[in-house]
């Protein structure tokens, strides 16, 4: 059987990628304008490219767009960060429940693995950069294994909030973290999906107080 390469990305996807990573650094900080010109000029692409990107970006919570003004990077708000743990505490209990049912199923948890072990790696060397990045692949690569497409793409969107926040966290004790994924794969590997659904509850509703109470002060209520 032959595998087929998976398609490039479109320089609309490799704008809104790097757009968002400027973004989540701190480069582009919040309410600073994104000119399509100036982006199109430091991402060496056309404008076309860029505004399909800042459209998405808009679409993803990541900056917001008005006639007037133009885009403009979101500000991010407690309420914000609140309800996006609210959403995962739902859809990330399914993530993880179907994921162990398709381990239990037989299907190979290979992959999950190997996200989880660099995610490990990335927290052993304490490194900052990577570990937001690191557990975010690992949450996607679990909604990924459920084999729920609409699930999938409900959750795409998110992804790039939840690197955000983590990243707006690094305050957290990373080893914690990794401590909880390290119970959730297993739980996943093992096909069992009440427990993996309950880890995954207890993951997430775990960090909701810390982040809060650490972005106290540093973002607006709402």
């Amino acid at each position: 059987m032959t595998v087929q390469a998976e398609a490039p990305a479109s320089s609309a996807d490799t704008a809104r990628a790097r757009i968002r990573e400027l973004i989540i650094s701190g480069d582009f900080a919040p309410g600073s304008r994104l000119r399509e010109r100036d982006l199109s000029q430091t991402l060496a692409v056309s404008r076309v490219p860029v505004r399909e990107a800042l459209q998405q970006l808009e679409a993803e919570g990541f900056i917001d767009a008005s006639p007037r003004r133009g885009a403009t990077v979101k500000q991010i708000t407690l309420r914000d960060v609140n309800e996006l743990f609210e959403v995962r505490l739902s859809l990330e209990v399914l993530a993880a429940r179907l994921a162990a049912q398709a381990a239990a199923r037989g299907q190979s948890s290979s992959r999950l693995q190997q996200m989880m072990d660099q995610a490990e790696e990335a927290t052993l060397r304490h490194d900052h950069a990577q570990i937001p990045l690191t557990n975010t692949a690992l949450h996607a690569e679990i909604v990924a294994m459920g084999g729920n497409s609409l699930l999938e793409y409900s959750m795409k969107p998110l992804l790039g909030r939840m690197q955000w926040l983590f990243t707006l966290t690094g305050h957290r004790d990373p080893q914690v973290q990794c401590a909880e994924h390290l119970s959730l794969c297993k739980a996943i590997y093992d096909g069992k999906p009440d427990l993996a659904a309950a880890l995954a509850f207890a993951h997430v509703e775990l960090g909701r107080e810390p982040s809060l109470q650490g972005l106290a002060g540093r973002l607006p209520e709402s």
